[in-house]
């Protein structure tokens, strides 16, 4: 299905090794000059590359949920990437009807280590009796003018994946 694609976006859940097999099976079936991005919202771009053949080519574009309303697609690069395939990066996120914000590459990036922390806090104020979830989502949303609170965001997203999340910052930025 990729073996004329000039992008490749993944978008597996965040394990690395599922992460590994993707991008070893897209080596070998995607043309060279094709730009392979993770939508990971934590792990290294530079990582994933180290999967390939040709890590100038992978970069992280990171969407956000839910997609078809969040403006949003950063853009991180990888120790090893070009400028062509970050420029291509942004091209395609246009396209798309998407702003973009460009970063390097840092644990959880710029967005999900803001969101952990918020997320974090907001599950202590839960189990400190400050609010129930609507109420702290509602607070959130009308006060912070967020689209939506942690706790939704969490539903949204899956619980399971705010832990993956969660457990890669952990190991790799340590207590926070």
């Amino acid at each position: 299905a990729v073996s004329g694609a000039d992008l490749v976006i993944e978008a597996v859940p965040e394990n690395i090794e599922i992460k590994r097999a993707v991008f070893e099976e897209l080596d070998r079936s995607a043309p060279p000059h094709c730009l392979l991005a993770t939508n990971t919202s934590t792990m290294s771009p530079t990582e994933i590359g180290s999967f390939t053949k040709h890590p100038e080519k992978v970069i992280a574009m990171h969407f956000f949920n839910p997609v078809h309303r969040m403006p949003l697609v950063e853009i991180v690069r990888g120790h090893e990437t070009n400028d062509e395939t970050v420029e291509l990066a942004k091209e395609a996120a246009v396209k798309m009807g998407k702003e973009t914000v460009t970063v390097n590459e840092f644990p959880g990036f710029v967005t999900s280590r803001i969101s952990a922390m918020i997320g974090n806090e907001a599950f202590s104020m839960l189990q400190e009796g400050v609010g129930t979830p609507e109420d702290i989502d509602k607070a959130i949303k009308l006060g912070l003018n967020f689209p939506m609170g942690p706790f939704e965001l969490g539903d949204l997203v899956g619980l399971d994946t705010r832990l993956n999340n969660l457990n890669y910052l952990h190991k790799t930025l340590g207590e926070k």
